[in-house]
């Protein structure tokens, strides 16, 4: 990937506003909505971040793609990629972002 395709990914700071159980997903996740601001508004997106209770998730600021394109996974329309590192058991660490940061800016 160059410099410049990277630099075409729209990345956001998000808010997540509403966690739901997704029993039906093949590996165990979440459907998230996230809001990105009054541009973009209200995303969702099923994530597999089940190593972080509800209560943990759900007013955080994270790190989200939201150009990649619409997937639809089973039931859930995924509009958006929330951002994370994932280590050798799968487990994922959220990208975040300090609290106080506006939503919905673009990360550079």
């Amino acid at each position: 990937m160059t410099p410049a395709e990277f630099a075409r990914i729209d990345m956001r700071v998000g808010r997540i506003v509403e966690v739901l159980d997704f029993p039906t997903a093949r590996r165990p996740a979440w459907r998230l909505s996230i809001e990105l601001g009054t541009t973009i508004g209200v995303l969702t997106t099923s994530a597999q971040v089940t190593n972080y209770p509800r209560a943990e998730l759900l007013g955080r600021l994270v790190v989200v793609a939201v150009n990649l394109g619409v997937r639809q996974i089973g039931p859930v329309r995924s509009e958006c990629l929330v951002l994370g590192a994932v280590d050798a058991g799968g487990a994922v660490t959220l990208l975040e972002v300090p609290d106080g940061t506006p939503v919905g800016i673009r990360i550079a």
